[in-house]
């Protein structure tokens, strides 16, 4: 496993970034970086499994391991979905970690996945993207 890391400078509160991350409207937006027409099924709580759709009905589903609101949201990546049927996958500590930290000018949202090596080139590539949208939303929305 390696840890990927991203971050990006928002200009506004954490609670407006929060709602963006993960109310659904504005999740189908964000998430479209990765492929257009994502959504999730699920509720956000912890300890609740989420799954994570492409338009397809393809995925991966996952454990919400830590939902602090406005702070910090943590995953336990669990295994995929193909054609709606879970596969689980021997993953060990496959994470995604997204912490809010708000200073005096902004909050910086940090990213932190720990991947298996082929999904490095994926998330490298579209993660920076994927964040910027989300300070687009955050930023212009009203």
């Amino acid at each position: 496993m390696e840890t990927l890391e991203f971050e990006i400078k928002i200009n506004a509160a954490p609670e407006k970034i929060w709602t963006v991350l993960w109310d659904d409207l504005s999740y189908r937006q964000w998430t479209s970086a990765f492929s257009k027409g994502s959504f999730y099924l699920g509720t956000w709580d912890e300890g609740s499994i989420i799954k994570f759709f492409d338009p397809n009905n393809n995925g991966m589903y996952s454990r919400v391991v830590k939902n602090d609101p406005n702070k910090e949201m943590i995953f336990l990546h669990l295994g995929e979905i193909y054609d709606g049927v879970e596969t689980p996958q021997d993953w060990g500590d496959a994470t995604e970690s997204y912490i809010l930290e708000e200073t005096e000018e902004e909050t910086i949202l940090k990213v932190a996945i720990k991947s298996s090596p082929e999904f490095k080139d994926f998330f490298e590539e579209k993660f920076p993207a994927a964040l910027q949208n989300v300070k687009n939303l955050a930023e212009n929305q009203l």
